[in-house]
């Protein structure tokens, strides 16, 4: 990865704002065995060399990398030096029981109620960022999960995420999936964390194009605490693909305690994303484009604005598969606005990657 900052991030004022390299060589394990029809046992890990100037300069990027927020840290250091180090976690360790229309999950696993491509407001379990395009596995919640399948296209599921350290970290909702209309129909509420939260989603198409959308309310628990705050997040989003295999795809965030000024961004080292603010600004647009231009070499853009303060997002990448399992990608991810906008303080970071299937 080639890294270029545009201004201070909040990490140390005698850091230097120079072009910085990181380099990432990543493994990822996944085993899982079947012990008979109804007891499945799965652990994942992901390992992860980084070696590079962004680890001489800004030693906050190896705490965000050890940050584990489960219920246990199951990751580890395994070694380092000046300018690198070596990071293991694993990040699926569950246990599954099935049995008729019931199943049963304990550990680490998946959460994903989100409908829609890039923010999903009912994914309060598994909040992940765009901008993470190689963990493609997305993160995991330490839990119990229980679905019962009421019909062949309806189920009720119940979820508990056992929490850290009091009930601020502790989370129990419910949701109702079935289709109607040829859409799948989701509704969820609960308490998560710190908040009361009701929503739900859907996913269908219109004419052959896929329509996706989800909404969730944040309600606080404790209406004295003057640092949580209520707020609705709503995305919509549409996507098609032509005869010509040109994909295209568009959406629309809105967060109602999100700011229609200077947005300001997070720091480029926070890992602790929310469903409750996908965006500090009170509106965001996405829109994306890709093409097969042969069947082993495709190109994707997408793009990124904040209306309110104009900061923008440009990514544009190639993706080549130069065997069965081999394939090289080039991406860019290119923020631009002022200082102070809500995508203004990143920067410009280009990445190079070899990815091999096994």
């Amino acid at each position: 990865m080639y890294y270029k900052p545009v201004n201070p991030m909040p990490v140390s004022e005698t850091k230097s704002l120079d072009d910085l390299f990181l380099n990432q060589f990543h493994n990822r394990l996944n085993f899982k065995w079947y012990a008979n029809s109804n007891l499945t046992f799965a652990v994942e890990a992901r390992n992860r060399l980084f070696f590079g100037q962004m680890i001489k300069d800004f030693p906050e990027y190896k705490n965000m990398i050890e940050s584990d927020n489960g219920l246990l840290d199951m990751g580890t250091v395994l070694a380092s030096g000046g300018g690198w180090f070596m990071h293991s976690m694993i990040d699926r360790a569950w246990v599954d029981y099935t049995n008729g229309k019931l199943q049963f999950r304990l550990g680490r696993q998946r959460i994903n109620w989100g409908t829609n491509l890039v923010w999903n407001p009912n994914d309060v379990f598994n909040t992940f960022s765009y901008f993470d395009f190689d963990y493609e596995e997305r993160p995991g919640t330490d839990g119990i999960r229980m679905q019962y399948y009421t019909s062949e296209t309806s189920s009720a599921e119940l979820v508990y995420k056992i929490g850290r350290k009091d009930s601020s970290e502790t989370a129990i909702a419910g949701m109702y999936r079935f289709s109607k209309f040829d859409y799948d129909i989701q509704f969820m509420g609960g308490w998560v964390g710190p908040d009361y939260v009701l929503g739900g989603g859907w996913s269908g198409d219109i004419k052959g194009g896929g329509f996706r959308g989800e909404a969730t309310w944040f309600k606080p628990r404790n209406n004295n605490d003057p640092e949580n705050f209520e707020t609705f997040v709503a995305s919509v989003s549409g996507d098609y693909t032509f005869r010509s295999s040109l994909y295209v795809h568009a959406a629309v965030l809105f967060n109602s305690h999100g700011t229609t000024g200077d947005a300001g961004g997070r720091s480029f080292f926070a890992s602790n994303l929310s469903a409750k603010m996908l965006s500090f600004g009170r509106y965001n647009l996405f829109a994306q484009s890709s093409y097969p231009f042969t069947p082993l070499f495709s190109g994707n853009i997408s793009a990124m604005l904040n209306p309110c303060d104009g900061s923008s997002y440009i990514g544009p990448s190639l993706t080549y598969s130069i065997g069965n399992n081999w394939e090289v990608m080039l991406n860019g991810q290119l923020f631009l606005g002022r200082a102070g906008t809500e995508y203004g303080d990143y920067g410009q970071a280009f990445f190079a990657r070899i990815k091999w299937s096994f």
